[in-house]
Protein backbone atom coordinates (compact mmCIF):
# COMPACT_ATOMS: atom_id res chain seq x y z
CA UNK A 1 0.00 0.00 0.00
CA UNK A 2 1.36 3.10 -0.66
CA UNK A 3 1.23 6.53 1.17
CA UNK A 4 0.31 9.48 -0.38
CA UNK A 5 1.51 12.81 1.26
CA UNK A 6 -0.75 15.56 1.01
CA UNK A 7 -0.24 19.25 2.40
CA UNK A 8 -2.51 20.32 4.13
CA UNK A 9 -3.53 24.19 3.71
CA UNK A 10 -3.07 26.74 6.30
CA UNK A 11 -6.43 27.59 7.86
CA UNK A 12 -7.81 30.87 7.54
CA UNK A 13 -8.76 32.48 11.06
CA UNK A 14 -12.47 33.48 11.47
CA UNK A 15 -11.51 37.12 12.28
CA UNK A 16 -9.63 37.92 9.29
CA UNK A 17 -11.53 41.06 6.99
CA UNK A 18 -11.06 41.51 3.46
CA UNK A 19 -9.41 44.47 2.55
CA UNK A 20 -11.01 47.20 2.28
CA UNK A 21 -11.12 49.30 -1.01
CA UNK A 22 -10.50 52.91 -2.20
CA UNK A 23 -13.97 53.18 -3.66
CA UNK A 24 -15.56 52.01 -0.28
CA UNK A 25 -13.45 54.27 1.91
CA UNK A 26 -14.23 57.15 -0.34
CA UNK A 27 -17.81 56.15 -0.23
CA UNK A 28 -17.84 56.10 4.11
CA UNK A 29 -16.02 59.54 4.09
CA UNK A 30 -18.51 61.21 1.76
CA UNK A 31 -21.28 59.46 3.95
CA UNK A 32 -19.57 60.62 6.67
CA UNK A 33 -19.20 64.48 5.48
CA UNK A 34 -23.04 64.90 4.57
CA UNK A 35 -23.89 63.59 7.70
CA UNK A 36 -21.90 65.85 10.03
CA UNK A 37 -24.63 68.11 10.22
CA UNK A 38 -27.20 65.86 11.72
CA UNK A 39 -24.49 64.19 14.26
CA UNK A 40 -23.64 68.02 15.24
CA UNK A 41 -27.30 68.39 15.89
CA UNK A 42 -28.07 65.59 17.97
CA UNK A 43 -24.72 65.87 19.72
CA UNK A 44 -25.52 69.93 20.65
CA UNK A 45 -29.44 68.79 21.92
CA UNK A 46 -28.29 66.29 24.17
CA UNK A 47 -24.65 67.38 25.09
CA UNK A 48 -26.12 69.46 27.77
CA UNK A 49 -28.99 67.66 29.25
CA UNK A 50 -28.19 68.51 33.22
CA UNK A 51 -27.94 72.02 32.48
CA UNK A 52 -30.81 73.52 34.34
CA UNK A 53 -31.23 76.88 32.27
CA UNK A 54 -31.86 74.72 29.25
CA UNK A 55 -34.10 72.24 30.76
CA UNK A 56 -36.17 75.80 32.12
CA UNK A 57 -36.04 76.91 28.76
CA UNK A 58 -37.46 73.43 26.65
CA UNK A 59 -39.91 73.27 29.54
CA UNK A 60 -40.86 76.55 28.79
CA UNK A 61 -41.05 75.84 24.90
CA UNK A 62 -43.08 72.55 25.66
CA UNK A 63 -45.42 74.29 27.34
CA UNK A 64 -46.08 77.13 25.08
CA UNK A 65 -45.27 76.66 21.33
CA UNK A 66 -44.41 73.13 21.44
CA UNK A 67 -47.73 71.99 20.97
CA UNK A 68 -48.75 74.23 17.66
CA UNK A 69 -45.34 73.55 15.99
CA UNK A 70 -46.27 69.48 16.38
CA UNK A 71 -49.92 70.58 15.49
CA UNK A 72 -49.18 72.81 12.21
CA UNK A 73 -46.21 70.87 10.99
CA UNK A 74 -48.60 67.48 11.01
CA UNK A 75 -51.29 69.34 9.19
CA UNK A 76 -48.40 70.27 6.76
CA UNK A 77 -47.83 67.11 6.36
CA UNK A 78 -51.22 65.45 5.96
CA UNK A 79 -52.43 68.10 3.39
CA UNK A 80 -48.85 68.33 1.61
CA UNK A 81 -49.48 65.18 1.30
CA UNK A 82 -52.70 64.37 0.21
CA UNK A 83 -51.69 67.06 -2.66
CA UNK A 84 -49.01 66.06 -4.28
CA UNK A 85 -50.61 63.03 -4.44
CA UNK A 86 -53.75 63.59 -5.66
CA UNK A 87 -52.12 66.24 -8.10
CA UNK A 88 -48.70 64.06 -8.88
CA UNK A 89 -50.27 60.50 -9.91
CA UNK A 90 -53.22 61.94 -11.68
CA UNK A 91 -51.19 64.25 -14.21
CA UNK A 92 -48.98 61.43 -14.33
CA UNK A 93 -51.12 58.31 -15.58
CA UNK A 94 -52.89 61.03 -17.88
CA UNK A 95 -49.93 61.76 -19.70
CA UNK A 96 -48.35 58.35 -19.87
CA UNK A 97 -51.54 56.11 -20.66
CA UNK A 98 -53.61 58.94 -22.85
CA UNK A 99 -53.70 60.82 -25.58
CA UNK A 100 -55.51 64.07 -25.59
CA UNK A 101 -55.05 67.59 -26.83
CA UNK A 102 -51.84 68.24 -25.76
CA UNK A 103 -50.59 65.30 -23.76
CA UNK A 104 -47.28 65.95 -25.22
CA UNK A 105 -46.70 69.11 -23.98
CA UNK A 106 -47.79 68.35 -20.49
CA UNK A 107 -45.48 65.51 -20.26
CA UNK A 108 -41.89 68.01 -19.45
CA UNK A 109 -44.45 71.06 -18.66
CA UNK A 110 -45.50 69.54 -15.53
CA UNK A 111 -42.13 69.52 -14.50
CA UNK A 112 -42.13 73.30 -14.08
CA UNK A 113 -43.61 74.45 -11.52
CA UNK A 114 -40.82 72.73 -9.33
CA UNK A 115 -38.55 75.60 -10.02
CA UNK A 116 -41.46 78.29 -8.52
CA UNK A 117 -40.40 78.49 -5.16
CA UNK A 118 -42.87 78.22 -2.59
CA UNK A 119 -42.19 81.87 -0.95
CA UNK A 120 -42.91 83.72 -4.34
CA UNK A 121 -46.25 82.13 -4.68
CA UNK A 122 -46.88 83.30 -0.99
CA UNK A 123 -46.25 86.43 -1.68
CA UNK A 124 -48.34 86.84 -5.56
CA UNK A 125 -51.23 85.04 -3.61
CA UNK A 126 -51.09 87.40 -1.18
CA UNK A 127 -51.27 90.44 -2.86
CA UNK A 128 -53.73 88.92 -5.75
CA UNK A 129 -56.38 87.65 -2.93
CA UNK A 130 -55.94 90.17 -0.16
CA UNK A 131 -59.23 92.37 0.69
CA UNK A 132 -57.57 95.37 -1.36
CA UNK A 133 -56.46 92.74 -3.98
CA UNK A 134 -58.17 92.96 -7.68
CA UNK A 135 -60.27 89.76 -6.91
CA UNK A 136 -61.81 91.17 -3.79
CA UNK A 137 -62.00 94.65 -5.06
CA UNK A 138 -63.53 93.38 -8.44
CA UNK A 139 -66.19 91.20 -6.33
CA UNK A 140 -67.23 93.92 -3.86
CA UNK A 141 -67.30 96.36 -6.94
CA UNK A 142 -69.78 93.53 -8.42
CA UNK A 143 -72.02 92.42 -5.95
CA UNK A 144 -72.37 96.07 -4.61
CA UNK A 145 -70.29 94.86 -1.28
CA UNK A 146 -69.25 97.61 1.45
CA UNK A 147 -66.60 95.66 3.97
CA UNK A 148 -65.54 92.35 4.74
CA UNK A 149 -68.62 91.62 6.92
CA UNK A 150 -70.65 91.63 3.82
CA UNK A 151 -69.08 88.15 2.41
CA UNK A 152 -67.35 85.67 3.16
CA UNK A 153 -63.71 85.60 1.81
CA UNK A 154 -60.97 82.61 2.41
CA UNK A 155 -57.83 83.52 4.08
CA UNK A 156 -55.17 82.78 2.02
CA UNK A 157 -52.30 83.77 4.53
CA UNK A 158 -53.11 80.11 6.61
CA UNK A 159 -52.93 77.05 7.08
CA UNK A 160 -55.14 76.14 4.42
CA UNK A 161 -53.29 78.19 1.72
CA UNK A 162 -49.61 77.16 2.76
CA UNK A 163 -50.57 73.44 2.10
CA UNK A 164 -52.32 74.48 -1.42
CA UNK A 165 -49.39 76.42 -2.30
CA UNK A 166 -47.27 73.84 -1.53
CA UNK A 167 -48.93 70.94 -3.56
CA UNK A 168 -48.97 73.22 -6.18
CA UNK A 169 -44.98 73.92 -6.03
CA UNK A 170 -43.70 70.38 -4.89
CA UNK A 171 -46.68 68.07 -7.09
CA UNK A 172 -43.07 67.71 -9.08
CA UNK A 173 -41.49 64.96 -7.32
CA UNK A 174 -44.30 62.67 -7.45
CA UNK A 175 -45.08 63.37 -10.91
CA UNK A 176 -41.40 62.83 -12.18
CA UNK A 177 -41.13 59.36 -10.13
CA UNK A 178 -44.75 58.37 -10.41
CA UNK A 179 -44.53 58.53 -14.50
CA UNK A 180 -41.35 56.76 -14.93
CA UNK A 181 -42.90 53.61 -13.12
CA UNK A 182 -46.05 53.69 -15.00
CA UNK A 183 -43.62 53.78 -18.26
CA UNK A 184 -41.55 50.85 -17.00
CA UNK A 185 -44.44 48.72 -16.32
CA UNK A 186 -44.93 45.53 -17.68
CA UNK A 187 -47.11 45.25 -20.82
CA UNK A 188 -48.26 41.91 -20.69
CA UNK A 189 -49.74 42.99 -16.76
CA UNK A 190 -51.65 45.53 -18.01
CA UNK A 191 -52.94 44.18 -21.02
CA UNK A 192 -53.69 40.79 -18.90
CA UNK A 193 -56.03 43.29 -16.54
CA UNK A 194 -57.73 44.70 -19.60
CA UNK A 195 -58.33 40.88 -21.27
CA UNK A 196 -60.14 40.05 -17.64
CA UNK A 197 -62.65 42.72 -18.04
CA UNK A 198 -61.06 45.69 -15.75
CA UNK A 199 -62.08 48.97 -17.43
CA UNK A 200 -59.39 51.78 -17.65
CA UNK A 201 -60.12 52.58 -14.00
CA UNK A 202 -59.63 49.61 -12.36
CA UNK A 203 -56.73 48.55 -14.34
CA UNK A 204 -55.26 51.81 -12.40
CA UNK A 205 -56.12 51.04 -9.13
CA UNK A 206 -55.78 47.06 -9.06
CA UNK A 207 -52.71 46.79 -11.29
CA UNK A 208 -50.80 49.78 -12.11
CA UNK A 209 -51.02 52.02 -8.38
CA UNK A 210 -49.84 48.91 -6.60
CA UNK A 211 -46.50 48.37 -8.65
CA UNK A 212 -45.90 52.40 -8.62
CA UNK A 213 -46.55 52.48 -5.02
CA UNK A 214 -42.78 52.56 -3.89
CA UNK A 215 -41.54 55.35 -6.44
CA UNK A 216 -45.07 57.48 -5.34
CA UNK A 217 -43.97 56.46 -2.12
CA UNK A 218 -39.99 58.46 -2.54
CA UNK A 219 -41.41 61.04 -4.29
CA UNK A 220 -44.02 61.71 -1.59
CA UNK A 221 -41.67 61.42 1.21
CA UNK A 222 -39.07 64.06 -0.94
CA UNK A 223 -42.27 66.99 -0.82
CA UNK A 224 -42.92 66.25 2.47
CA UNK A 225 -39.23 66.87 3.32
CA UNK A 226 -39.02 70.05 1.60
CA UNK A 227 -42.31 71.18 2.82
CA UNK A 228 -40.87 70.62 6.81
CA UNK A 229 -37.80 72.44 5.58
CA UNK A 230 -39.57 75.73 4.09
CA UNK A 231 -39.33 78.27 6.15
CA UNK A 232 -40.26 81.50 3.59
CA UNK A 233 -43.93 80.52 3.21
CA UNK A 234 -44.60 79.61 7.02
CA UNK A 235 -43.23 82.79 8.23
CA UNK A 236 -45.17 85.02 5.94
CA UNK A 237 -48.05 83.11 6.38
CA UNK A 238 -47.82 83.53 10.22
CA UNK A 239 -48.38 79.59 10.75
CA UNK A 240 -45.72 78.43 13.49
CA UNK A 241 -43.57 75.25 12.26
CA UNK A 242 -40.74 74.36 14.16
CA UNK A 243 -38.71 75.74 10.79
CA UNK A 244 -40.10 79.15 12.32
CA UNK A 245 -39.47 78.31 15.67
CA UNK A 246 -36.06 77.05 15.23
CA UNK A 247 -35.21 80.67 13.85
CA UNK A 248 -36.96 82.38 16.24
CA UNK A 249 -35.40 80.37 19.19
CA UNK A 250 -32.06 80.93 17.95
CA UNK A 251 -31.63 84.49 16.68
CA UNK A 252 -34.77 86.16 18.29
CA UNK A 253 -34.21 84.83 22.20
CA UNK A 254 -30.94 83.71 21.32
CA UNK A 255 -31.11 80.27 22.64
CA UNK A 256 -28.42 78.33 20.69
CA UNK A 257 -28.94 75.05 22.33
CA UNK A 258 -32.98 74.88 22.62
CA UNK A 259 -32.83 75.82 18.78
CA UNK A 260 -30.64 72.61 18.50
CA UNK A 261 -32.81 70.65 20.81
CA UNK A 262 -36.00 71.59 18.06
CA UNK A 263 -34.10 70.76 15.47
CA UNK A 264 -33.99 67.59 16.63
CA UNK A 265 -37.52 66.86 16.91
CA UNK A 266 -37.67 68.04 13.10
CA UNK A 267 -34.84 65.20 12.72
CA UNK A 268 -37.39 62.88 14.59
CA UNK A 269 -40.40 63.68 12.34
CA UNK A 270 -38.23 62.86 9.48
CA UNK A 271 -36.93 59.41 11.26
CA UNK A 272 -40.41 58.33 11.87
CA UNK A 273 -41.70 59.61 7.92
CA UNK A 274 -39.02 57.06 7.02
CA UNK A 275 -40.17 54.43 9.49
CA UNK A 276 -43.33 54.42 8.54
CA UNK A 277 -43.19 54.13 4.68
CA UNK A 278 -40.61 50.87 4.94
CA UNK A 279 -43.21 49.29 7.54
CA UNK A 280 -45.65 49.79 5.85
CA UNK A 281 -43.84 47.61 2.76
CA UNK A 282 -42.60 45.40 5.12
CA UNK A 283 -42.21 41.76 3.04
CA UNK A 284 -43.90 43.46 -0.09
CA UNK A 285 -41.89 42.68 -3.27
CA UNK A 286 -41.88 44.60 -6.43
CA UNK A 287 -41.16 43.45 -9.79
CA UNK A 288 -40.47 45.06 -13.28
CA UNK A 289 -40.13 43.59 -16.66
CA UNK A 290 -36.78 44.58 -18.61
CA UNK A 291 -35.89 44.19 -21.83
CA UNK A 292 -37.29 45.57 -24.47
CA UNK A 293 -41.49 45.38 -24.62
CA UNK A 294 -44.04 46.81 -27.11
CA UNK A 295 -45.55 50.01 -26.73
CA UNK A 296 -48.51 49.95 -24.72
CA UNK A 297 -51.68 51.16 -26.62
CA UNK A 298 -52.65 54.40 -24.89
CA UNK A 299 -56.38 54.99 -23.73
CA UNK A 300 -57.66 57.31 -26.66
CA UNK A 301 -59.51 60.24 -25.12
CA UNK A 302 -61.99 61.91 -26.60
CA UNK A 303 -65.13 64.65 -25.67
CA UNK A 304 -65.74 65.49 -22.11
CA UNK A 305 -63.34 63.34 -20.65
CA UNK A 306 -59.98 64.94 -23.07
CA UNK A 307 -61.58 67.68 -21.66
CA UNK A 308 -61.09 66.66 -18.26
CA UNK A 309 -57.17 65.57 -18.57
CA UNK A 310 -56.69 68.60 -20.42
CA UNK A 311 -57.76 70.87 -17.87
CA UNK A 312 -56.70 68.16 -14.82
CA UNK A 313 -53.29 68.51 -16.20
CA UNK A 314 -53.25 72.44 -17.23
CA UNK A 315 -54.50 73.50 -13.70
CA UNK A 316 -51.78 72.75 -11.66
CA UNK A 317 -49.30 74.27 -14.25
CA UNK A 318 -51.44 77.44 -14.31
CA UNK A 319 -51.63 78.10 -10.95
CA UNK A 320 -48.42 77.05 -9.69
CA UNK A 321 -46.46 78.76 -12.60
CA UNK A 322 -48.13 80.55 -15.08
CA UNK A 323 -50.25 82.80 -13.13
CA UNK A 324 -48.04 84.15 -10.14
CA UNK A 325 -45.65 84.58 -13.24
Amino acid sequence: MTLVKTKQLPQRSHLEFSPVSGWSIGVIAIALLIATPLIAVVAGAFGNLGDDTASDIWTHLATTVLPSYIANSLGLMVGVGIGVLVLGVSTAWLVTMCTFPGWQLFEWASLLPLASPAYLLAYTYTDFLEYFGPVQTTLRTLFGWQSATDYWFPDVRSLGGAIVLFSLVLYPYVYMLARVAFQEQSLCTLEASRSLGCTPWRSFFTVALPLARPAIAAGTALALMETLNDFGTVEYFSVPTFTTGIYRTWLGMGERLAATQLASVLLLFIAVLIALERFSRRQARYYQAVGNQPCFSRFHLTGLRAIAALLTCALPITLGLLLPG
